[in-house]
């Protein structure tokens, strides 16, 4: 904290560490600043959320969206590479019941990513095992490695170009439901 304000004066008290902060009749309220080092700053006050009404409703079950998936597979080599595609291939073949946003996940969150990447896109077993095997027999899998990370393009101040998002938003549920909020 600055030493040119006098903290202990006025009703803003500035926290430096985490600590208690009790329920009362009235909902708690947070002033929120960023100073960013570029020059952007931003403020936001917070409000603590009314308490939710009960209901007799019971949750809605889980369901897993459908629509095309990314199938993320990386080997140290190119020959790893195709491997790992067959791999997944005969896993996918041995476990038809296996959803395959499931398998998207965990091949992005559980497994190191090697030098010789490639994604196979698909939205049925059929299709990823057919995709899968092609890529495992690909002569020209992964044919050089490319040191720059992936990139994602969302807008920020406005589409980058028009109709940007319309691909994204008719093939995947899961884009369509949140765009949709």
């Amino acid at each position: 904290p600055t030493p040119e304000v006098d903290w202990s004066a006025g009703g803003v008290e500035l926290l430096t560490e985490a600590r208690e902060w009790p329920e009362r009749d009235e909902p708690r309220r947070a002033g929120v600043s960023s100073f960013g080092i570029s020059g952007t700053n931003a403020h936001i006050i917070l409000e603590q959320a009314r308490p939710a009404e009960p209901s007799d409703t019971p949750a809605p079950a889980r369901t897993v969206p459908n629509g095309v998936v990314p199938l993320a597979l990386s080997g140290k080599t190119p020959d790893a590479l195709r491997a790992q595609a067959d791999s997944l291939a005969d896993h996918l073949r041995a476990h038809p019941d296996i959803p395959l946003p499931d398998v998207a996940l965990s091949l992005l969150t559980t497994r190191t990513s090697f030098p010789h990447r490639d994604v196979v896109v698909a939205g049925t077993h059929a299709e990823a095992i057919e995709r899968l095997a092609a890529l495992a027999v690909a002569p020209d899998a992964a044919p050089g490695t490319h040191p720059e990370g992936v990139v994602f393009v969302f807008p920020g101040q406005g589409a980058q170009w028009v109709g940007m998002a319309l691909g994204l938003l008719s093939e995947s549920v899961v884009f369509a439901e949140w765009m949709g909020r």
